[in-house]
């Protein structure tokens, strides 16, 4: 039994140096962490359709097209609808509106060309564009169908007769979407296109077809550019904050609690860790939302090593054995930690995928913590508690 607290302390020691290390040779990648708009600096520009009444699919085709255009200003970018009628752009790391504006503000331009590279057909001779799905024999598959208006059915009949056996690419902004092959000659003004592997996909050539020939109008309500240096600022304070912060709770817990509290500073201090190497991990963008929602995890992280202690005082106060009233007060608070946790997972979750722009970043930053505050909590402040105790 001494043995296997001896090896579960070596493995957190263990575990705490690795963290430690990429800590420390990994600081470029933190450097790395994707900032949003609030901390990096940047572009927000709210748009609202002139129409008053804008379908959904007009919204969401909207939507769509300036995706495609701010991906080449950033990749963290972000398009969300506001309202029923109104669209949020978020770009950080840019300065130049009036440039982004007058890009944003041009219509784009679709186009069918055949493999010599010639134009024979525009996007606003296509009337519809729809994904679909076709079963066969059992077996799904996937297509976009398109509906041409009367100019665009002549011209592509002519354009399938002679190009049958070959490719029609279809291309928005000098981007190729699709470049599907003319199997026969298509002259009734509607057609077919398959081979995608899912129906986003299907929906996304639908949507870029849509685009081309767009009609739902935009007007600018307001910019503004977003200083680098507030983004600085609120690092800083927010840095300062959150490391006030643990350093009360490390000295609440140490003085409350006494070892068991510093078996809990430790386990909080390799949360930290965690939490940086899992916003580098998965790609996270971080907002100054998103920072507060690391601070409020922390405190969520100490709630349930304070609620394994108490149990662990109870047991002890019945007359258990210290290392009886361990084992039980871990078995015991699993149920009270899972049930406050998971509750604050599935608010984490509703805020997340409802939700838009820094509410999204909070809500990841704080489901991440969530999930790393319980793993701390139960597997690693055991060791340390566990071995420490045994020596006493």
């Amino acid at each position: 039994m001494k043995n296997s607290k001896v090896k579960g302390l070596i493995g957190l020691l263990v575990l705490l140096f690795a963290v430690g290390l990429f800590g420390f040779f990994g600081y470029d990648t933190m450097d790395d962490i994707k900032l949003g708009l609030d901390l990096a600096g940047g572009v927000s520009i709210t748009y609202q359709a002139v129409e008053e009444n804008p379908t959904s699919e007009e919204m969401s085709d909207t939507i769509y097209k300036l995706q495609q255009r701010v991906q080449n200003y950033s990749t963290e970018a972000a398009v969300y609808q506001e309202g029923n009628n109104r669209i949020n752009i978020d770009i950080p790391g840019v300065s130049d509106a009036n440039a982004i504006l007058e890009e944003l503000g041009k219509p784009g331009s679709l186009i069918f060309t055949d493999e010599t590279g010639k134009t024979i057909l525009t996007g606003d001779q296509v009337a519809s564009a729809k994904a679909g799905i076709i079963e066969q024999n059992g077996q799904k598959s996937y297509v976009v169908s398109l509906t041409f208006t009367e100019e665009g059915t002549k011209a592509f009949a002519d354009a399938t007769s002679a190009n049958v056996g070959k490719r029609i690419a279809i291309i928005y902004d000098n981007q190729i979407y699709s470049n599907p092959v003319v199997r026969e000659a298509i002259t009734g003004g509607q057609c077919q296109i398959d081979g995608m592997t899912d129906y986003n996909e299907a929906e996304n050539l639908a949507a870029t077809i849509r685009i081309g020939s767009l009609s739902l109008e935009l007007q600018e309500l307001r910019s503004n550019v977003v200083g680098a240096q507030l983004g600085q600022q609120a690092i800083s304070t927010s840095l300062k904050a959150g490391a006030i912060g643990f350093a009360i709770v490390a000295v609440f817990m140490m003085v409350v609690y006494l070892i068991p509290g510093v078996a809990a500073v430790i386990a909080l201090a390799l949360y930290v860790g965690l939490v940086l190497i899992m916003l580098t991990a998965f790609d996270v963008t971080l907002t100054l939302p998103g920072v507060a929602g690391i601070i409020l995890s922390v405190g969520m992280a100490v709630d349930a090593n304070v609620i394994i202690f108490t149990r662990i005082k109870e047991e002890i106060g019945l007359g258990h054995s210290v290392k009886s009233a361990i084992k039980a007060g871990f078995s015991k608070a699993l149920s009270a930690i899972l049930d406050g946790n998971i509750t604050t997972l599935i608010a984490a979750a509703v805020l997340y995928f409802r939700g838009s722009g820094t509410v999204k970043g909070f809500a990841s930053t704080l489901a991440i913590g969530i999930v790393l505050s319980m793993f701390t909590a139960l597997f690693i402040t055991k060791a340390p508690v566990r071995f420490i105790c045994s020596r006493l």
